[in-house]
Order: C-alpha cells, then sequence, then structure tokens
C-alpha cells in the first residue's frame, strides 16, 4: 500500500458553517506530511474525521486502505493521536496512563509492561515515569501525549500541534524524537503554528485556509524561489488565498 492516508473530497458541517470544503490529499507511507492553517482553518476537524471523532457530511478517507467510517477498528488501530489539549487523568502516572492505554487495545499484561518500558525509555523518561500527571513540567506533559499515542505501535502518528507550549531546549528534544521515529517508518501528520517546525521536519507541506486547501507542495518546491515557508504560509492566508 503506497498511501498511509487518502482523504477524498472531505466534507465537514457544523451547522450551516462548512469547517472542510472539498478537500482532497493523500499522505504516502513513512512521509512527514505537515498540515498548517491558522485556527479555524479546518485542521482540527479534518484531523477529528480522519481519527472517528467527528462525523463527517462528504467524501471517503481511508487508512492504509481501510475506510474509516466502515473498516473502523481496523483504521483505527493503524492510529495513534496526540491531540492539541491535554485530556489525560491529571492524578495517574505516566506508566499507568500508558498500562490502560494498551488495555484498551486488548495488549496481554506481560506486552502492556514491556511496551509501556520501552516507549517511556524512548522518550526520555526518567523518573517522571512514576509521578502524576500534573505534577510534571509543560514539557513532559506534551512526551506523555505522544507516548499514549505510540503504546500501540500504530503505523500513523498524528499529532496536533505536540509542541505547544514547550520551551526552546525541549521543542528540540522532541524535535529529534519525531525524526527518529519517522527514519523507522512511522508514517507522521504534524499541526503546528511553529513554521520553523515544520520546515524541519516535514518532507511535504499541506495548507488549508477557510476549510479549503490552498497549498499542497513538497518542502524543497515551497522555498526553491528563496522564500521561506513562513512567508509562503503569510502570504497565502492573510491574502485570502482561494484554491
Amino acid at each position: 500500500m503506497e498511501f498511509a492516508i487518502e482523504i477524498k473530497n472531505l466534507v465537514k458541517k457544523y451547522q450551516n458553517k462548512t469547517a472542510v470544503d472539498d478537500v482532497s490529499f493523500s499522505v504516502k507511507r513513512g512521509e512527514f506530511f505537515g498540515f498548517l492553517g491558522p485556527n479555524g482553518a479546518g485542521k482540527t476537524s479534518t484531523i477529528n474525521a480522519l481519527t472517528g471523532i467527528g462525523q463527517f457530511q462528504g467524501g471517503e478517507i481511508k487508512v492504509f486502505g481501510f475506510d474509516v467510517v466502515k473498516d473502523y477498528r481496523e483504521a483505527r488501530r493503524k492510529i495513534g493521536l496526540s491531540p492539541q489539549e491535554f485530556n489525560i487523568d491529571a492524578f495517574v502516572s505516566p506508566r499507568d496512563t500508558l498500562y490502560y492505554v494498551g488495555g484498551f487495545f486488548g495488549m496481554p499484561k506481560k506486552e502492556r509492561v514491556k511496551r509501556a518500558d520501552s516507549v517511556l525509555r524512548e522518550l526520555g523518561f526518567g523518573h517522571e515515569a512514576d509521578l502524576p500527571f500534573r505534577a510534571l513540567s509543560g514539557g513532559f506533559k506534551r512526551r506523555v501525549m505522544l507516548a499514549r499515542a505510540m503504546m500501540h505501535n500504530p503505523d500513523i502518528l498524528i499529532l496536533d500541534e505536540p509542541t505547544a507550549g514547550a520551551d526552546v531546549e525541549l521543542r528540540h528534544g522532541l524535535w529529534k524524537i519525531l525524526s527518529d521515529l519517522n527514519k523507522k517508518g512511522k508514517t507522521i501528520l504534524l499541526t503546528t503554528h511553529y513554521l520553523e517546525e515544520a520546515e524541519r521536519l516535514c518532507d511535504r507541506i499541506g495548507i488549508i485556509y477557510n476549510g479549503k486547501l490552498v497549498a499542497l507542495e513538497s518542502k524543497h518546491e515551497l522555498i526553491k524561489d528563496g522564500k521561506s515557508i513562513e512567508e509562503h504560509y503569510l502570504n497565502l492566508t492573510t491574502n485570502g488565498a482561494t484554491q
């Protein structure tokens, strides 16, 4: 299967507002794909449709060939989601959080323990693994979100602003972790407002504005004229570009 994600003519509406307007794009297996746009552009609505969190009114989405509606269980197992907002029990430790998540995906006890230890070690947890979530720094809270997404060893990681609130040092640490995961074969879809982050990490970049996809190019194509990704982004989103 060449494509990890295939989105065709996606339409998502909230009452009279069209949040995602006939959006189509694909993400190749093993690709690091950046999905950019201002607040309210349709990024999270697209992710919610892709992961089964939200319903959509038109179009088709497939994950490694599995339809996200008809083949929900198979599609969902392929995806690990790290959402923008913290939605973890503040009194539970990272280790226990991962243990519980493994149970949701039917992992046997010994496998859960082994996998949780492996993920925590890979993401640089020490004693933090056994602290309650509320006692962690902002950077380690972000790592818990990523660890939870990784726990069932999915083929695709969908990361909605994974470094938001992290300081510069921790952000760079997370960049290395994400790059290493991609080099090991993980397909990654990233949303971010840090355009340097997209330029550093992503192979291709799609930009959504007012529910429409207004750009879809490789990183090198976007910057070949000497402009930065930030310049292209600002031009597309502040000048009200339409597809």
